[in-house]
């Protein structure tokens, strides 16, 4: 370890730069203040950025995500009392740094993800992925079901992401699920979409996503299912199945998410989002991805710290499953 960056070393883990040597301000930007991957000998958890935005529909600008998040969660300390775990403690986290992905070939980029978290995959390291735009969850779920077979996503976002194209293009932003469904990557007798709200383009759209797989929770049930009520529908659903979360930061309402690139009104909280989260422990959590954060429309952080809080409680549950094995 490095003399001029101390770090919390627990269980043979080695954590976060030490906040009462080095304030919360300063050092490497890496996420949490983690050390990065070339500076341990093995890693149970990779945070792997991709900074690809080319299959926005709407605002660009998801590029800079990765980059803002890790930004955002320097303030994030060593125990969750929410989930009652030290998840840097009870596990090797990890930052991987971010994929180079092709800015001007969707289709070339969606091989580099793909290959880049197989990679991570093969060392038997979980994966948590912070985008960019909804595009990157196919590559990543290509890579998930190389491994684990048919997966139950569980999606959380404002939108379906399951429409056929925009302009003739296969691969964007508003397609992944229904590339995946297709592709027979899904175990589409399990997977649900969690906080779907907002106008949609005919009276079909529901019908065909239910076609590919998917069971829907609309935001506006929150009101009367509450979180528990929530955790109850999804857990039901995804039974013992290998689930993927995959969160678009526009699950959140505006208020809490301003910096996204298709804001909707009447989103969830962050509190309710984050309840949900830690509803996925004892649930069989293989890996996930935080999309969408798009910093040029944030300010005060507030998008950022939302994102970089979910990505807490994902490496809570997995550090709670690690800690029960």
């Amino acid at each position: 370890m490095d003399e001029q960056t101390p770090r919390l070393h627990v269980n043979g883990n080695l954590g976060q730069v030490d906040a009462t040597v080095v304030p919360r301000y300063g050092g490497a930007p890496t996420f949490a203040r983690l050390p990065r991957w070339d500076e341990v000998d093995r890693a149970d958890v990779v945070v792997l950025g991709v900074p690809f935005d080319t299959g926005v529909s709407y605002r660009p600008g998801a590029r800079f995500g990765p980059s803002h998040i890790r930004e955002s969660s320097r303030l994030l300390r060593p125990y969750n009392p929410a989930q009652d775990v030290s998840p840097f403690a009870a596990q090797q986290v990890v930052d991987g740094g971010d994929i180079a992905a092709n800015p001007f070939s969707i289709e070339e980029a969606l091989a580099s993800i793909q290959s880049s978290a197989a990679r991570v995959l093969e060392t038997g390291a979980s994966l948590l992925t912070l985008g960019g735009d909804h595009t990157i969850a196919l590559p990543l779920l290509r890579a998930m079901h190389a491994v684990h077979g048919p997966i139950a996503v569980v999606h959380f976002d404002a939108h379906l992401d399951t429409w056929d194209t925009y302009f003739g293009a296969d691969y964007t932003h508003g397609t992944p699920f229904r590339r995946a469904s297709e592709e027979g990557l899904l175990a589409t007798d399990s997977c649900l979409h969690i906080g779907i709200r907002g106008p949609l383009y005919t009276t079909d759209d529901l019908d065909q996503d239910g076609d590919l797989g998917f069971q829907i929770v609309h935001s506006t049930e929150m009101d009367a299912l509450g979180a528990p009520g929530v955790i109850e529908r999804m857990r039901a659903r995804v039974g013992d199945r290998p689930v993927y979360v995959s969160i678009d930061i526009d699950v959140l309402d505006p208020a809490f998410a301003p910096g996204t690139g298709t804001p909707e009104a009447g989103g969830f909280t962050s509190r309710e989002l984050l309840a949900v989260l830690r509803g996925f422990a004892g649930v069989n959590l293989i890996g996930a991805d935080i999309v969408e954060v798009a910093p040029a429309y944030d300010h005060a952080q507030i998008t950022g710290i939302a994102a970089a809080h979910a990505a807490y409680e994902l490496l809570s549950v997995l550090a709670r499953a690690r800690s029960a094995r």
